[in-house]
This record gives C-alpha cells, sequence and structure tokens, in this order.
C-alpha cells in the first residue's frame, strides 16, 4: 500500500472539499496549506515519506493561488535535497468559470513535480463530450493533464458538480495505483 498526501489550499472551502474526495479515492492523508501559505508542523516530513503527492490549489488570476505558490516556492529545500525524487505527482485545480485558465495552472503543478524529479499522472479518463453529457459525468469538463473542478461563483461547497467529485475520487484511486507499482 502506498502513502499518499494530499496538499492543497482552500480560499472558500470548495478546493477542501475536491481534496477530501481525492484523498479518499487515495486512501490518502489531507494536508492543508493555511491562509498564510505555511504547512502545519511536521507537513515537510510528511511530503518527504509519502510515495505519492497530489497538489490542490484553485486557479485565481490564471494560477496556483498565492498561498499554494508560497508553499512550492519553499519547496526549494526538498529540490535542493531530492528527497522528494521518484515519488508520483498528481494535480487538481478548481476555479467557477468553466475553463478560468485552470490548464495553465496545472502545468504549473506539473512542472513543480517536474523539478522534483518526479513522475506526473495523468487523469487518464476520456472526457465526457457528447451533447448529452451533464456535470454529473465523469470528466465533464474534458481534463488530461490532471482534474478539473467547477465550481461556480455562487455556489456552496456543497453544490461543487456529482461529475467533478466522482472524477475527483478516481483521480485520487489512479495515483495511489501508480504509485503502489513503482514503490510496491
Amino acid at each position: 500500500m502506498s502513502k499518499t498526501i494530499v496538499v492543497y489550499h482552500s480560499g472558500y472551502g470548495h478546493t477542501k472539499r475536491v481534496a477530501e474526495v481525492v484523498a479518499e479515492g487515495a486512501a490518502g492523508e489531507l494536508l492543508a496549506i493555511d491562509g498564510e501559505g505555511n504547512l502545519p508542523e511536521g507537513g515537510w516530513e510528511k511530503l518527504a515519506a509519502a510515495d505519492a503527492i497530489i497538489f490542490g490549489t484553485p486557479t485565481y488570476m490564471g494560477g496556483p493561488s498565492w498561498q499554494f505558490k508560497k508553499f512550492a516556492d519553499a519547496s526549494s529545500k526538498a529540490w535542493y535535497s531530492r528527497s522528494w525524487q521518484d515519488k508520483v505527482f498528481g494535480g487538481f485545480t478548481n476555479s467557477a468559470s468553466p475553463v478560468g485558465d485552470k490548464g495553465a495552472t496545472l502545468v504549473q503543478l506539473q512542472t513543480l513535480a517536474s523539478q522534483h524529479g518526479g513522475v506526473w499522472a495523468s487523469l487518464g479518463m476520456l472526457p465526457a463530450n457528447s451533447k448529452a453529457a451533464t456535470h454529473a459525468d465523469v470528466n465533464h469538463l474534458g481534463g488530461s493533464v490532471g482534474l478539473l473542478v467547477r465550481s461556480p461563483s455562487d455556489a456552496s461547497v456543497d453544490e461543487v458538480p456529482a461529475g467533478d467529485l466522482d472524477t475527483a475520487r478516481r483521480y485520487g484511486q489512479r495515483v495511489a495505483g501508480i504509485a503502489a507499482r513503482l514503490h510496491g
């Protein structure tokens, strides 16, 4: 069994809800980045001990939240020591718009994982792209690099689309499964 950590920042609770479902799918542990961009005590050690790390952040203004970016910049110590080398990585992002430049955020997450010498796990699911597709379908936003989630600006945390949550659960399973095969 691989050890998976879902490290995330959530501005309004929607990304936290998705992180919970990703962690459930991965049978993993949550690690929240606080409102000041810091990890809790022992957070860096948990990441160093993990087989898989899944990054999560809202997309604000075409990129990760500043809190997530502060965490990413602080990971340079792990980068220098290569403590995340060969770990499996994944990532997800959330914004209010259907597109909202979420792809740009995922590329930043994938680049961060690559800088650390990690192995990136794509979403690995076909998109729901027929006329009959709805928000209840898996991968209705058509992601490939990682998990895309839409939380409309007037939606509560409990209104994250069911299809996005199903996709989140499956993605967590996928990342943990890849890690188990590689680190088994």
